[in-house]
């Protein structure tokens, strides 16, 4: 599904984000990539969803390279992957429903289908009485669950999380952790960028450690536990 080989990423100023890594996500897996602050969790999944774009190496999803796509098929790519970000980017003069519908528009989807999609994501993330109010108005919990909302609209098969706990309070990481584990489940890839490793090791999912932008570990999914309360 999503394929780097021999990736480098190395910016302007002569700094090396990432150097040489080699990994492969299959479809449908969910994986953690953790390590330090600035190890370079952030430019890699950046560079999944063509923001950044790569010095060196080659990049594949769903078996297409994308290492130098066009930039008119960049908005094609970034249809099948949905971005969860730290600080929830959200429109703040906008409503819950507008904030969600916002990459249905944009895509030009038909209004009827807009507001059925919309309302069904938000039904899902448990914010449907909360579609007329601004995001200002919410809890972090809550500002984030739009956030995710927004970015499975679409349906992408390919969901992006860059540090999506880092506001929260340890028991709404947990619960926000969940969620990106029950979308796992119906079949979406899900990466999840994350220094919490308390956290992460509680889900049954490999992970892999970055170090000063180097692929340091991965660590397979262990054997099915029956411990962990959901």
């Amino acid at each position: 599904m999503i394929s780097f080989q021999d990736v480098s990423k190395r910016y302007p100023t002569g700094f090396e984000a990432l150097n040489r890594l080699t990994f492969r996500i299959e479809r449908g897996e969910m994986v953690f990539i953790t390590g330090h602050s600035g190890a370079g969790k952030s430019t890699l999944l950046k560079l999944i969803a063509a923001i950044e774009r790569p010095s060196r190496g080659q990049i594949v999803i769903d078996n297409r390279n994308v290492t130098n796509l066009s930039r008119r098929r960049i908005p094609l790519l970034r249809r099948k992957v949905g971005l969860v970000f730290q600080n929830y980017q959200l429109l703040h003069d906008r409503t819950v429903f507008d904030n969600v519908s916002l990459p249905l528009v944009i895509a030009g989807v038909p209004q009827l289908e807009v507001r059925k999609r919309t309302r069904a994501a938000l039904h899902k993330l448990g914010l449907l009485k909360r579609e007329n109010a601004l995001p200002i108005t919410l809890s972090g919990g809550e500002q984030q669950r739009v956030s995710i909302a927004r970015a499975v609209v679409n349906r992408p098969p390919i969901l992006l999380a860059d540090e999506p706990t880092g506001n929260l309070d340890p028991a709404l990481s947990e619960e926000i952790m969940q969620l990106l584990e029950q979308f796992n489940q119906v079949g979406v890839t899900v990466l999840v960028a994350s220094h919490a490793i308390d956290l992460i090791s509680r889900f049954n999912k490999r992970i892999i450690t970055l170090q000063n932008g180097q692929l340091v570990r991965t660590e397979a999914a262990a054997e099915p536990r029956t411990a962990r309360a959901i």
